[in-house]
């Protein structure tokens, strides 16, 4: 899910003759496990320092092996990672998606079966089905770090101003739109540049119009995009747009740039997963005045549909792979155990992240706002996985750009869906 890419070698390192995998074991006893990730400084500041922390303590406690990072952004990442994956130069270490997004490369002998590292004590330390979701064929080629579900988080400020209150149907939700439209509001920011930003507001109509199991089985072949429910969510799309709900220019926006508006307080919602929790939390160089104002709602029931307001988008995010062609596999392995163990022990507090691994939230001390999101996850009736991490890659990017003729009014929500049962025909 998720801009030039520049094709440099994997990793920082200089080391010469690696072969396959990028990793070596050259230099004595000194091994190096060459590891990319998307969590640039800057952009992701806690996410980058926890590994940085990671990274420090498996070097001290294993001083034979140094592990060598290259970060890359969302985007860039994706597209580099599969340049890397066709000429057998994965790092020996990296991150992947579940579902769709995984399975090419496990097909391709890419990724390494993780079995081995789910034994014992780490198995049993995730929360029920997220391995899974990174398994092909009951075998494990990943190891999820995070869960994640997408409220639309609001600016209790702007609607205090508006004389608004959170909306409990999707007709609210619209009055709601129509009135800060109406008074020189942004309603909504969203990045449809990267259409995943807008999947995700199809994908809740889908699931408020057509039930929990619709979107899904049109995207697996035993239902289908042609659903009265599906093509309905499209036409909803484009009621929003014809409503004013959007930031001017987001079909041109990164998601990035779309986040600006609701962090300068000039657009009053924006949906996206809780990994946004630490900017409305925990993070310090977002104002506290700021923090104050935000607040969450889950996506409006729909008038007639067959959908619970306790069923999320989202799902597991990233996890780690270790490459099948790695040359210190072993050590990559150990790596990997030692990182999702401590991933899980700091995260929550660190950086706002809901791990995969199971966490007993009464020993920490977290703001209210976190609280309530994980009170809602536990409380989730369904989660529905991203649509593009369920499809294949070639399917995936083709529901992207449809999405963005969809909010660009350049199709039609028939065309919509028609022209996603042509792409899933192709795969049967």
């Amino acid at each position: 899910m998720m801009t030039a890419i520049v094709l440099s070698g994997c990793g920082g390192g200089d080391d010469a003759g690696n072969g396959d995998g990028g990793g070596t074991a050259g230099g004595g006893d000194q091994v190096t496990v060459k590891m990319m990730h998307l969590w640039p400084a800057g952009s992701s500041k806690q996410h980058h320092g926890i590994v940085e922390d990671i990274i420090k303590q498996y070097e001290e406690e294993n001083p034979g092996v140094k592990i060598d990072t290259e970060i890359l952004s969302n985007d860039q990442y994706k597209e580099k990672i599969k340049v890397l994956a066709s000429s057998n130069q994965l790092p020996d270490v990296g991150l992947t998606w579940a579902a769709g997004f995984l399975r090419p490369y496990v097909e391709g002998g890419k990724f390494a079966a993780l079995d081995d590292v789910l034994e014992g004590d780490l198995g049993e330390s995730f929360i029920s089905g997220t391995t899974e979701a990174f398994s092909v064929d009951g075998t494990a080629y990943g190891l999820p770090l995070e869960l994640n579900i997408a409220p639309i988080y609001y600016n209790k400020r702007i609607f205090e101003e508006n004389n608004l209150e959170v909306p409990e149907t999707f007709e609210d939700f619209k009055n709601v739109v129509k009135t800060l439209a109406d008074n020189g509001v942004t309603p909504i920011t969203v990045g449809n540049k990267e259409p995943w930003t807008g999947s995700m507001w199809y994908m809740y109509l889908a699931d408020r119009i057509g039930g929990p199991d619709t979107l899904t089985n049109a995207i697996n072949r035993s239902g289908s995009f042609e659903d009265p429910a599906l093509v309905q969510a499209a036409e909803e799309i484009q009621n929003l747009v014809d409503l004013g709900a959007f930031v001017k220019g987001y079909n041109g926006l990164s998601n990035e740039e779309a986040k600006g508006p609701f962090m300068n307080e000039q657009a009053a919602m924006y949906m996206m997963g809780s990994w946004e929790l630490p900017n409305y939390t925990t993070n310090e160089d977002v104002p506290q005045e700021f923090k104050d104002q935000i607040g969450f709602f889950k996506f409006p029931m729909v008038e007639g549909g067959k959908g619970d307001i306790n069923s999320f988008v989202g799902g597991p995010g990233v996890g780690l792979f270790v490459s099948e062609n790695s040359q210190v596999q072993q050590e990559a392995k150990d790596f990997v155990k030692f990182f999702v163990q401590k991933w899980g022990e700091v995260s929550v507090t660190g950086a706002g992240v809901i791990p995969a691994t199971k966490v007993d939230t009464s020993e920490l001390d977290l703001p209210q706002m976190f609280i309530d999101v994980l009170d809602e996850l536990n409380e989730a009736s369904n989660i529905t996985l991203y649509a593009d991490v369920q499809m294949s890659a070639s399917a995936a990017q083709e529901h992207l750009n449809l999405v963005q003729s969809l909010f660009g009014k350049e199709i039609t929500p028939e065309e919509f869906a028609s022209r996603h049962e042509e792409v899933l025909a192709d795969e049967d």
